[in-house]
Protein backbone atom coordinates (compact mmCIF):
# COMPACT_ATOMS: atom_id res chain seq x y z
CA UNK A 1 0.00 0.00 0.00
CA UNK A 2 1.10 3.55 -0.95
CA UNK A 3 1.93 5.87 1.92
CA UNK A 4 0.76 8.94 2.12
CA UNK A 5 3.21 12.27 1.30
CA UNK A 6 2.61 13.55 4.42
CA UNK A 7 3.40 10.20 6.33
CA UNK A 8 6.95 10.17 4.77
CA UNK A 9 8.11 12.67 7.18
CA UNK A 10 11.03 11.69 9.25
CA UNK A 11 9.45 11.94 12.71
CA UNK A 12 6.60 9.97 12.08
CA UNK A 13 8.73 7.11 10.39
CA UNK A 14 10.78 6.90 13.64
CA UNK A 15 8.41 6.64 16.06
CA UNK A 16 6.66 3.72 13.49
CA UNK A 17 10.21 2.12 13.70
CA UNK A 18 10.21 2.21 17.37
CA UNK A 19 6.90 0.75 17.82
CA UNK A 20 7.52 -2.17 15.27
CA UNK A 21 10.68 -2.71 17.58
CA UNK A 22 8.40 -2.96 20.91
CA UNK A 23 4.90 -4.39 19.17
CA UNK A 24 6.39 -7.29 16.98
CA UNK A 25 10.54 -7.91 17.44
CA UNK A 26 9.55 -7.62 21.12
CA UNK A 27 12.91 -5.48 22.09
CA UNK A 28 13.99 -4.71 25.41
CA UNK A 29 12.82 -1.20 26.67
CA UNK A 30 16.61 -1.28 26.70
CA UNK A 31 17.22 -1.71 23.54
CA UNK A 32 14.60 0.53 22.24
CA UNK A 33 15.57 3.15 24.31
CA UNK A 34 19.10 2.66 22.66
CA UNK A 35 17.51 2.53 19.17
CA UNK A 36 15.09 6.10 20.22
CA UNK A 37 18.68 7.64 21.15
CA UNK A 38 20.28 6.95 18.27
CA UNK A 39 17.39 8.39 15.59
CA UNK A 40 17.18 11.21 17.65
CA UNK A 41 20.47 12.28 17.48
CA UNK A 42 19.97 11.93 13.94
CA UNK A 43 16.86 14.44 13.71
CA UNK A 44 19.78 16.77 15.99
CA UNK A 45 21.52 16.92 12.81
CA UNK A 46 19.07 18.59 10.87
CA UNK A 47 18.63 21.48 13.47
CA UNK A 48 15.19 21.77 14.25
CA UNK A 49 14.00 21.03 10.44
CA UNK A 50 13.43 17.40 11.12
CA UNK A 51 9.65 17.99 11.36
CA UNK A 52 9.43 18.87 7.29
CA UNK A 53 12.23 16.39 6.05
CA UNK A 54 10.88 13.61 3.97
CA UNK A 55 12.81 10.16 3.77
CA UNK A 56 13.14 10.66 -0.01
CA UNK A 57 15.47 13.52 0.41
CA UNK A 58 17.58 11.46 2.55
CA UNK A 59 20.96 10.04 -0.04
CA UNK A 60 24.17 8.97 1.14
CA UNK A 61 25.75 12.16 0.97
CA UNK A 62 23.47 12.82 3.52
CA UNK A 63 24.86 10.34 5.66
CA UNK A 64 27.97 10.94 4.65
CA UNK A 65 27.33 14.74 6.46
CA UNK A 66 25.62 13.40 9.93
CA UNK A 67 29.02 11.21 10.16
CA UNK A 68 30.89 14.20 9.63
CA UNK A 69 28.57 15.97 12.29
CA UNK A 70 29.09 13.24 14.48
CA UNK A 71 32.78 13.49 14.55
CA UNK A 72 32.86 17.07 15.15
CA UNK A 73 31.43 16.23 18.58
CA UNK A 74 34.46 13.95 19.35
CA UNK A 75 32.52 10.88 19.62
CA UNK A 76 34.23 7.32 20.43
CA UNK A 77 34.46 4.92 17.64
CA UNK A 78 32.01 2.57 19.44
CA UNK A 79 28.92 5.53 19.54
CA UNK A 80 29.94 6.19 15.86
CA UNK A 81 29.22 2.61 14.93
CA UNK A 82 26.49 2.20 17.69
CA UNK A 83 24.44 5.59 15.62
CA UNK A 84 25.28 3.98 12.40
CA UNK A 85 23.71 0.88 13.14
CA UNK A 86 20.46 2.09 14.16
CA UNK A 87 20.48 4.18 11.35
CA UNK A 88 20.90 0.86 9.04
CA UNK A 89 18.41 -1.21 10.80
CA UNK A 90 16.04 1.70 10.33
CA UNK A 91 16.40 2.35 6.45
CA UNK A 92 16.19 -1.46 5.91
CA UNK A 93 13.07 -1.70 7.88
CA UNK A 94 11.96 1.57 5.39
CA UNK A 95 12.92 -0.96 2.58
CA UNK A 96 10.72 -3.80 3.58
CA UNK A 97 7.78 -1.79 4.25
CA UNK A 98 8.63 -0.07 0.59
CA UNK A 99 8.44 3.31 2.18
CA UNK A 100 12.09 4.04 0.06
CA UNK A 101 13.79 1.85 -2.41
CA UNK A 102 16.90 2.71 -2.31
CA UNK A 103 19.11 2.39 1.53
CA UNK A 104 21.04 5.36 1.54
CA UNK A 105 23.30 3.88 3.93
CA UNK A 106 24.38 0.56 1.48
CA UNK A 107 27.66 1.71 0.32
CA UNK A 108 28.80 3.92 3.85
CA UNK A 109 31.59 1.51 5.56
CA UNK A 110 31.25 1.23 9.36
CA UNK A 111 34.15 2.76 11.68
CA UNK A 112 36.66 0.77 12.21
CA UNK A 113 36.66 -0.09 16.21
CA UNK A 114 40.22 -0.47 17.63
CA UNK A 115 40.93 -3.60 18.78
CA UNK A 116 40.24 -4.29 23.25
CA UNK A 117 43.95 -4.64 24.64
CA UNK A 118 44.19 -8.40 26.13
CA UNK A 119 44.23 -8.64 29.59
CA UNK A 120 48.17 -8.82 30.87
CA UNK A 121 49.16 -10.10 34.68
CA UNK A 122 52.85 -9.34 35.88
CA UNK A 123 55.58 -12.10 36.04
CA UNK A 124 54.89 -11.97 40.33
CA UNK A 125 50.94 -12.94 39.07
CA UNK A 126 52.49 -15.67 37.14
CA UNK A 127 55.35 -17.04 39.10
CA UNK A 128 52.20 -17.58 41.96
CA UNK A 129 50.23 -19.18 39.77
CA UNK A 130 53.62 -21.18 39.05
CA UNK A 131 53.39 -21.76 42.83
CA UNK A 132 49.91 -24.10 42.80
CA UNK A 133 51.07 -27.65 41.93
CA UNK A 134 51.86 -30.01 44.83
CA UNK A 135 55.22 -31.24 43.41
CA UNK A 136 55.04 -34.28 45.48
CA UNK A 137 52.28 -35.19 43.67
CA UNK A 138 52.48 -36.75 40.23
CA UNK A 139 49.83 -35.12 38.03
CA UNK A 140 50.48 -31.96 39.77
CA UNK A 141 54.01 -32.40 38.70
CA UNK A 142 53.00 -32.62 35.02
CA UNK A 143 50.61 -29.01 35.38
CA UNK A 144 53.87 -27.53 36.50
CA UNK A 145 55.64 -28.86 33.64
CA UNK A 146 53.05 -27.85 31.22
CA UNK A 147 53.28 -24.27 32.69
CA UNK A 148 56.82 -24.06 32.68
CA UNK A 149 56.85 -24.94 28.55
CA UNK A 150 53.41 -22.59 28.50
CA UNK A 151 55.58 -19.46 29.54
CA UNK A 152 58.73 -20.90 28.04
CA UNK A 153 57.58 -20.50 24.75
CA UNK A 154 54.02 -18.61 24.48
CA UNK A 155 51.97 -21.82 23.17
CA UNK A 156 48.54 -22.16 22.64
CA UNK A 157 46.66 -24.40 24.99
CA UNK A 158 45.83 -26.53 21.43
CA UNK A 159 49.52 -26.75 21.00
CA UNK A 160 50.50 -27.52 24.39
CA UNK A 161 48.49 -30.48 24.05
CA UNK A 162 49.27 -32.09 20.87
CA UNK A 163 53.05 -32.18 21.77
CA UNK A 164 55.00 -35.92 20.71
CA UNK A 165 57.81 -36.84 22.09
CA UNK A 166 59.80 -36.73 18.92
CA UNK A 167 58.58 -33.03 19.12
CA UNK A 168 61.02 -32.24 22.35
CA UNK A 169 64.47 -31.68 20.88
CA UNK A 170 66.54 -31.53 23.80
CA UNK A 171 69.79 -31.01 22.48
CA UNK A 172 69.04 -27.41 20.57
CA UNK A 173 66.21 -26.66 23.11
CA UNK A 174 63.20 -26.68 20.86
CA UNK A 175 59.83 -28.16 20.21
CA UNK A 176 57.81 -28.36 17.04
CA UNK A 177 54.47 -27.14 16.84
CA UNK A 178 51.49 -27.28 15.21
CA UNK A 179 49.38 -23.97 15.52
CA UNK A 180 46.50 -22.82 13.83
CA UNK A 181 45.51 -24.37 10.14
CA UNK A 182 48.06 -27.36 10.47
CA UNK A 183 50.87 -24.67 10.03
CA UNK A 184 54.22 -26.24 11.61
CA UNK A 185 56.83 -23.92 13.18
CA UNK A 186 59.70 -24.80 15.88
CA UNK A 187 60.46 -22.57 18.77
CA UNK A 188 63.09 -22.23 21.50
CA UNK A 189 62.57 -23.08 24.77
CA UNK A 190 64.63 -22.34 27.83
CA UNK A 191 66.89 -24.68 29.56
CA UNK A 192 64.62 -24.63 32.51
CA UNK A 193 61.65 -25.42 30.47
CA UNK A 194 63.56 -28.25 28.92
CA UNK A 195 64.51 -29.22 32.19
CA UNK A 196 60.96 -29.94 33.69
CA UNK A 197 60.00 -31.44 30.08
CA UNK A 198 62.74 -34.37 30.59
CA UNK A 199 62.25 -34.66 34.14
CA UNK A 200 58.78 -35.38 33.48
CA UNK A 201 58.96 -37.77 30.76
CA UNK A 202 61.56 -39.46 33.06
CA UNK A 203 58.89 -39.28 36.10
CA UNK A 204 59.01 -42.87 38.25
CA UNK A 205 55.57 -42.61 38.55
CA UNK A 206 54.60 -42.44 34.48
CA UNK A 207 54.70 -45.97 34.06
CA UNK A 208 53.47 -46.71 37.08
CA UNK A 209 49.59 -47.46 38.23
CA UNK A 210 48.48 -46.05 41.08
CA UNK A 211 44.97 -45.40 42.91
CA UNK A 212 45.14 -42.12 41.19
CA UNK A 213 46.52 -42.48 37.72
CA UNK A 214 46.88 -45.13 34.98
CA UNK A 215 49.99 -46.08 33.70
CA UNK A 216 51.72 -44.50 30.17
CA UNK A 217 49.38 -45.65 27.29
CA UNK A 218 49.99 -43.29 24.62
CA UNK A 219 53.44 -44.01 24.39
CA UNK A 220 53.61 -40.86 21.69
CA UNK A 221 52.38 -37.76 23.97
CA UNK A 222 54.20 -35.92 26.22
CA UNK A 223 51.09 -34.52 28.51
CA UNK A 224 49.28 -37.61 29.81
CA UNK A 225 45.71 -37.49 31.75
CA UNK A 226 45.10 -39.52 34.82
CA UNK A 227 43.67 -42.85 32.55
CA UNK A 228 47.47 -42.48 30.50
CA UNK A 229 46.29 -40.80 27.12
CA UNK A 230 46.98 -37.81 25.75
CA UNK A 231 45.89 -34.83 27.70
CA UNK A 232 42.84 -32.50 25.63
CA UNK A 233 42.55 -29.06 24.65
CA UNK A 234 39.83 -29.02 27.28
CA UNK A 235 41.30 -30.90 29.88
CA UNK A 236 44.32 -28.23 29.94
CA UNK A 237 41.96 -25.19 30.19
CA UNK A 238 40.14 -26.89 33.00
CA UNK A 239 43.43 -27.81 34.95
CA UNK A 240 44.82 -24.45 34.39
CA UNK A 241 41.70 -22.58 35.62
CA UNK A 242 41.62 -24.88 38.71
CA UNK A 243 45.27 -23.31 39.80
CA UNK A 244 44.02 -19.74 38.46
CA UNK A 245 41.28 -20.29 41.53
CA UNK A 246 44.11 -21.50 43.78
CA UNK A 247 46.29 -18.46 42.94
CA UNK A 248 43.29 -15.84 43.51
CA UNK A 249 43.51 -15.23 39.47
CA UNK A 250 40.45 -16.59 38.44
CA UNK A 251 38.10 -13.79 37.02
CA UNK A 252 41.24 -11.10 36.42
CA UNK A 253 42.55 -13.41 33.66
CA UNK A 254 42.03 -16.90 31.64
CA UNK A 255 44.91 -19.39 30.48
CA UNK A 256 44.85 -17.62 27.37
CA UNK A 257 45.31 -14.23 28.36
CA UNK A 258 48.70 -15.39 30.03
CA UNK A 259 49.86 -15.97 26.65
CA UNK A 260 49.41 -12.44 25.87
CA UNK A 261 51.08 -11.79 29.39
CA UNK A 262 54.08 -13.85 27.82
CA UNK A 263 54.24 -11.81 24.57
CA UNK A 264 54.44 -8.50 26.91
CA UNK A 265 57.13 -9.40 29.42
CA UNK A 266 59.14 -10.38 25.68
CA UNK A 267 58.70 -6.61 24.30
CA UNK A 268 59.41 -5.21 27.71
CA UNK A 269 62.64 -7.28 28.16
CA UNK A 270 63.96 -5.79 24.25
CA UNK A 271 62.73 -8.87 22.62
CA UNK A 272 61.31 -7.63 18.73
CA UNK A 273 58.07 -7.62 17.75
CA UNK A 274 58.93 -9.46 14.25
CA UNK A 275 60.38 -12.48 16.69
CA UNK A 276 57.29 -12.07 18.98
CA UNK A 277 55.77 -12.78 15.60
CA UNK A 278 57.50 -15.65 14.81
CA UNK A 279 57.21 -17.31 18.16
CA UNK A 280 53.58 -16.63 18.61
CA UNK A 281 52.69 -18.04 15.20
CA UNK A 282 50.79 -14.85 13.99
CA UNK A 283 50.04 -14.54 10.77
CA UNK A 284 49.58 -10.74 10.53
CA UNK A 285 51.95 -8.46 12.05
CA UNK A 286 49.04 -6.40 13.32
CA UNK A 287 48.09 -9.00 15.59
CA UNK A 288 51.52 -8.94 17.15
CA UNK A 289 51.63 -4.89 17.11
CA UNK A 290 48.91 -4.63 20.10
CA UNK A 291 51.41 -5.85 22.05
CA UNK A 292 53.07 -2.89 22.06
CA UNK A 293 50.06 -0.49 23.72
CA UNK A 294 49.85 -3.42 26.20
CA UNK A 295 53.06 -2.93 27.24
CA UNK A 296 53.09 1.09 27.28
CA UNK A 297 49.77 0.40 29.85
CA UNK A 298 51.87 -1.78 32.03
CA UNK A 299 54.74 0.56 32.32
CA UNK A 300 52.28 3.81 33.06
CA UNK A 301 50.05 1.39 35.62
CA UNK A 302 53.62 0.81 37.56
CA UNK A 303 54.58 4.79 36.95
CA UNK A 304 51.57 5.63 38.88
CA UNK A 305 51.21 2.84 41.79
CA UNK A 306 55.55 3.85 42.11
CA UNK A 307 55.19 7.52 41.48
CA UNK A 308 54.90 9.41 45.29
CA UNK A 309 53.05 12.17 43.92
CA UNK A 310 50.85 10.01 42.08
Amino acid sequence: MEIPVGEKRLVGLFERFLEYLRVIKNASEHTTRNYGIDLRSFQAYFKGEEIEIKIETIDRKTIRGYLAWLHSKDLNKRTLARRLSSLRSFFKYMQTQKIITLNPIDEIVNPKLDKKLPASISYEQIQEFFNQPDLERYLDYRDRTMMELFYSSGLRLSELAGLNRQDFDLANLTVKLRGKGKKERVVPITKNAARWIQSYLNHPERHLKTQIHAPQIDENAIFLNKHGYRLTTRSIDRLFDQHLGQSGLAGKITPHTLRHSIATHWLENGMDLKTIQLLLGHSSPATTTIYTQVSNKLKKNVYDKAHPHA
